[in-house]
């Protein structure tokens, strides 16, 4: 039987880029490669990723997001198909293609390790190999106008399932929170648990009071964000108090400052929640201090 739809037919009225990814051991364009339509990342969304950022060429926290990749495979019972040199050597490759053919010196790498193809079943079917796709884009970083003026966010309870520190592809209930921000015209939807502060749809959010960080604790209701660790450091480092414990609405509501952190954000404030101002309504000192310790970061680390 043949198909009346060409193979060359477009899958999307929206130009997909001619940049160069891999996938399986292959390199190609990110227009022209194709998954089986029978993977499991396709199927059931049973895989996960990551995104490193890359400065000047370079990545930033390669052996911390490789850390978490590490934790989202074992906790899907994944095996990693690439040692790190592996990892990244295809990075180096993608991002020197990209630089050479669009001058990106930012850009952002990302990683989908999915289960592999298989008949459907929802069993872990074992020694199925996996499907690894790594591709290059432009990291597009906040505005000049977003860091003088901080930016907009509204709230949400949090309904998405109680795995969220694995990083896994199946991120339709993310889809859904972000979708609440952009139809209220807001960058973010800062979200609660049982009345507790989790994260945003695709940020962790960080409460400034008297001085103090306050995030919430580690745990599987949280996506272990690569700056937890660095913003603990920066802190550490600047004399800034900094702690990880339950954060509920009212103490959100009554912050000083709130900010959100993310590999495209860094660190951003937060200076309008459900249309009201966040302290005074302008990015505050601690914001101020953070992002300029971030940049040190990343200028020693990507020069």
């Amino acid at each position: 039987m043949t198909s009346n739809v060409p193979s060359s037919a477009p899958y999307t009225d929206y130009p997909l880029p001619e940049s160069l990814c891999y996938l399986n051991g292959r390199y190609g364009r990110v227009c022209d490669t194709q998954v089986s339509v029978m993977d499991r990342g396709f199927i059931f969304g049973d895989g996960v990723y990551e995104v490193l950022p890359a400065y000047n060429g370079r990545v930033f926290c390669f052996e911390q997001h490789m850390a978490r990749l590490d934790r989202s495979l074992q906790a899907l019972r994944i095996p990693n198909p690439l040692s790190r040199e592996e990892w990244q050597s295809i990075a180096r490759r993608l991002i020197d293609d990209l630089s050479q053919n669009t001058g990106a010196a930012d850009q952002l790498i990302y990683i989908q390790v999915t289960r592999g193809v298989a008949p459907r079943d929802h069993v872990m079917l074992p020694g199925l190999k996996p499907t690894v796709y790594v591709m290059a884009s432009e990291m597009k970083l906040a505005s000049t106008a977003q860091r003088e003026h901080g930016v907009a966010c509204v709230t949400a309870d949090d309904f998405r399932w109680k795995k969220a520190d694995i990083k896994a592809t199946s991120l339709l209930g993310a889809v859904f929170a972000r979708q609440i921000s952009a139809d209220a015209d807001a960058l973010e939807t800062v979200m609660f648990r049982d009345g507790m502060l989790s994260e945003a749809a695709a940020s962790n959010v960080w409460v400034v009071k008297n001085g103090v960080v306050a995030g919430p604790p580690k745990d599987n209701l949280v996506l272990e964000g690569i700056r937890f660790g660095l913003i603990e450091r920066i802190c550490r480092a600047d004399g800034i108090p900094f702690e990880l414990r339950p954060i509920g609405r009212a103490e959100v509501l009554a912050a000083d400052e709130l900010l959100l952190s993310s590999a495209t954000k860094e660190v951003l404030p937060i200076t309008q929640l459900d249309g009201k101002a966040v302290g005074t309504g302008q990015p505050g000192p601690v914001y101020a201090r953070l992002y300029a310790g971030y940049q040190a970061v990343k200028a020693a680390e990507c020069a």
